[in-house]
């Protein structure tokens, strides 16, 4: 819990310290991220970190809220590698309107029912807005170009595909949105410590009846890089070597994110980084001996799926209960049974003539050591899809155990090459190899290298986001328009149904049992909380804003304030907008977007479809769990100083 919050223990305290909590996402969100230093007062240590998921695993949380709020990091990162900043952000402005909203006497369960309303209009607003993959980035013929320009959107006159069919569905959303906006059922509350994860749906609502044309995957991965150009330079550089390899259909451009890894070297400056056919792996000077002799060999492998030692055993494993074991009196010692089985296991490779071991977990030290003797390589961390590839390529069966091999589970036709030598380079020698299967898998590398230790972890995990950006907009085959454009529309939504909720309850005098146009019951607390929860989008825009840098939070507001207002007169913010994003470094002020329509140019930035709704989605799950949770226990009272019952406070 940051050191310079104050509680109120007189108001809601769960929804204080998520509030409080999300203040850790700021600086992580934007093109520019700000690395911070998380030192361990106990042991000294410390380590640098750029993203919210890196933050929250360096703490140690111990209130209730911190750890859902963990939990819920970790499963969203675990699937999407990306958003947490957003989806941390949110729930607490969320929380932070909640916690307004009973301040103001709203009901828990008003407060429930009003947001989930307002997030239907949000998740609508997606589909609606949402731009098609097919074709992007090629050139559109012109007639869709007129058909914008006849809307009067202001966008670039150049008949740039992405441009123009966001513009006509930005205009679709705020013409017809209100009327196709119907009320749904009370959101469902998952009353679970432990997210998880709903199955997203395919919700690319503007493919046309015409024959399909294949993505830019260039055009759509620079939208995609959120200020990681470098990163994301190499994950189009990924996709070019899987194209090439691809042996199906070279003419379409591919990107299969299971068949990439990453491999990060101390030493080389970033500008080494690069990406490499094969799977790179870095070996001890053991290790490398070994695969001197393996190299130019067509080699058998054997996978293992897990740890390889004596003493592991899968998941969900579980000892027999009752069991007494009856032996000799000479009875093994637990160093003599690792022996035992070393020698069973390397009897066994040898007898199979394996030449090379990779495993997804760690394996004995003395086993590996045992293995190099023999001239055995052993390659440990292997990921799982990595091994999936070498079984697919090789014909090879991963096993659990070592003891399960049999020669029908060994692959074949396994090359190792020396990929290079970093011995000069760090304290501790070490040489890099490619493991590859002669062309036969799509399997690629990429090369990450820096001087500064402390950056590794934080270049990898750039890298996997942008990677997992790309990999998700191809699988939805739709991505939302960028630069705050999606979330802007949503305000402009929420603002217009929360005054046409308190219009048409004062048109109603009150008659609750009325439906809106948007099928909901006329209540006029409802029109507050959707107020609110378009205010903690606001102030999303215009951090963002501000970290992209040259703005200050209050003309950030200004700017966001006065593009709803021409949004509401008429005016399209697409281009303008967008342009206050791009150039936001060089000229960070609000008159920046004042430009005319024919100099601003087309979108330029993309969000994820999937990525962004469900991260908006658990935002508000965890907002709906802390409130309800709270709501149901009552603790904290102090009678002599509350005295009536009338007192009572949420936890």
């Amino acid at each position: 819990m940051p050191g310079s919050t104050i509680i109120n223990h007189r108001q809601h305290v769960g929804l204080q310290k998520l509030s409080a909590l999300a203040g850790i996402s700021h600086s992580s969100l934007g093109p520019n991220k700000k690395y911070k230093f998380i030192q361990d007062d106990a042991s000294g240590d410390s380590t640098l970190v750029c993203s919210c998921f890196r933050i929250f695993e360096s703490l140690e949380l111990t209130c209730a809220v911190g750890q859902l709020v963990h939990e819920t990091i970790q499963a969203h990162q675990k699937v999407y590698h990306t958003g947490s900043g957003c989806m941390l952000f949110l729930a607490g402005a969320w929380s932070h309107a909640a916690l307004e909203c009973l301040q103001r006497g709203i009901s828990v369960a008003q407060i429930i029912l009003a947001m989930s309303e307002g997030m239907d209009i949000c998740l609508d607003v997606c589909k609606k807005s949402s731009v098609s993959t097919e074709g992007l980035g090629v050139e559109q013929p012109e007639s869709c170009t007129k058909t914008s320009a006849r809307l009067g959107l202001q966008m670039s006159k150049k008949p740039i595909g992405d441009a123009s069919q966001t513009s006509c569905h930005l205009q679709e959303t705020k013409t017809n949105g209100h009327k196709t906006l119907n009320g749904s059922v009370q959101r469902k509350i998952k009353l679970s410590r432990h997210s998880y994860e709903a199955k997203s749906e395919n919700v690319s609502t503007i493919l046309q009846p015409h024959q399909p044309k294949h993505p830019d995957i260039a055009h759509i991965a620079e939208g995609l890089s959120h200020g990681c150009v470098d990163a994301m330079n190499l994950v189009v550089e990924a996709s070019r070597i899987q194209t090439k390899n691809n042996q199906h259909d070279v003419s379409c451009s591919t990107f299969d994110v299971n068949k990439v890894t990453s491999c990060v070297l101390l030493g080389l400056s970033e500008e080494h980084s690069c990406v490499t056919p094969g799977c790179i792996v870095t070996l001890s000077a053991e290790q490398a001996s070994v695969a001197h002799h393996l190299k130019e060999q067509h080699l058998k492998v054997a996978l293992i799926n897990g740890d390889l030692s004596d003493s592991y055993r899968h998941l969900g494993f579980n000892r027999p209960t009752g069991v007494q074991r009856v032996t000799a009196p000479s009875d093994l010692s637990s160093s003599s049974k690792e022996e035992e089985w070393i020698e069973k296991v390397v009897t066994l490779l040898l007898k199979l003539e394996v030449n090379l071991i990779l495993i997804s977990g760690l394996a004995s030290e003395k086993l590996i050591l045992r293995c190099c003797r023999y001239g055995i390589l052993v390659v440990e961390k292997v990921m799982a899809s990595v091994l999936k590839a070498f079984a697919t390529a090789t014909g090879a069966v991963p096993v659990t155990y070592a003891t399960q091999l049999s020669k029908h589970c060994v692959g074949i036709e396994v090359t190792v090459a020396i990929w290079g030598d970093l011995s000069s380079h760090e304290r501790r020698p070490s040489t890099t190899v490619n493991i590859s299967t002669g062309g036969n898998s799509d399997l690629v590398t990429v090369i990450l290298t820096s001087c500064v230790h402390g950056k590794l972890q934080a270049l990898e995990d750039q890298f996997w986001a942008c990677a997992y950006r790309l990999h998700h907009a191809l699988r939805d085959k739709a991505i939302l328009p960028g630069a705050g454009l999606t979330e802007m529309l949503c305000i402009h939504h929420l603002q217009e149904q929360a005054e046409r909720t308190v219009r048409h309850y004062r048109e109603r005098n009150g008659d609750s049992a009325q439906q809106t146009k948007a099928g909901t019951t006329a209540n006029p607390c409802s029109g507050v909380v959707l107020h609110l929860m378009a205010d903690g989008l606001i102030d999303y825009i215009s951090t963002v804003l501000v970290n992209t840098g040259g703005i200050s939070k209050v003309g950030a507001r200004t700017a966001v304030s006065q593009q709803l207002r021409d949004y509401k007169e008429g005016v399209g913010f697409a281009a303008k907008f967008s342009q206050l994003f791009l150039e936001g470094e060089q000229d960070g002020s609000a008159a920046s977007i004042s430009m005319k329509s024919s100099e601003a140019p087309a979108v330029k930035i993309y969000d994820n479809l999937s990525v962004k709704q469900e991260a908006w989605r658990k935002a508000l799950d965890v907002v709906f769990l802390v409130l309800q949770a709270d709501a149901e226990i009552i603790t904290g009272i102090d009678q002599k100083t509350d005295g009536a019952q009338g007192n009572l406070m949420l936890l």
